[in-house]
């Protein structure tokens, strides 16, 4: 079974075992508008909590997609690069970015629920 977390960057990750996969909320998406180009990590590159990992640029800016957890980036999702759209209609599923070996769960402690990130978001309005 997977579980879900989030960051206050809008970044959310999905762990199956000690993988991750990696993309940006409905909520990034919606404030970024159509996502136009996707800029993705190389695999094998080694990302830090909280560290650069990806780019996704809309009509409207360019963002950084930030690592939630350390690890080591074991795939990319390839079909942004010809489909950027993908973050727009489907951001928690088809329109992931990366999965990475996560280094240490127990960074999974500053994370927040599905419950805490609805908080979250609804306090920024």
């Amino acid at each position: 079974m997977s579980e879900m977390k989030f960051t206050n960057e809008h970044e959310w990750i999905r762990i199956e075992g000690d993988i991750g996969t990696i993309g940006i909320t409905d909520y990034a998406q919606s404030q970024l508008g159509d996502v136009v180009y996707v800029e993705l990590p190389a695999v094998g590159k080694k990302v830090t909590k909280g560290g650069d990992a990806a780019v996704v640029e809309s009509v409207k800016a360019a963002s950084e997609v930030y690592a939630p957890l350390a690890g080591e980036v074991t795939a990319i999702n390839d079909h942004l690069t010809g489909n950027p759209g993908l973050v727009n209609s489907a951001p928690t599923g088809d329109g992931w970015f990366f999965k990475l070996k996560i280094a240490d769960k127990g960074e999974l402690a500053g994370l927040m629920d599905e419950g805490a990130y609805k908080k979250f978001i609804e306090g920024l309005s």
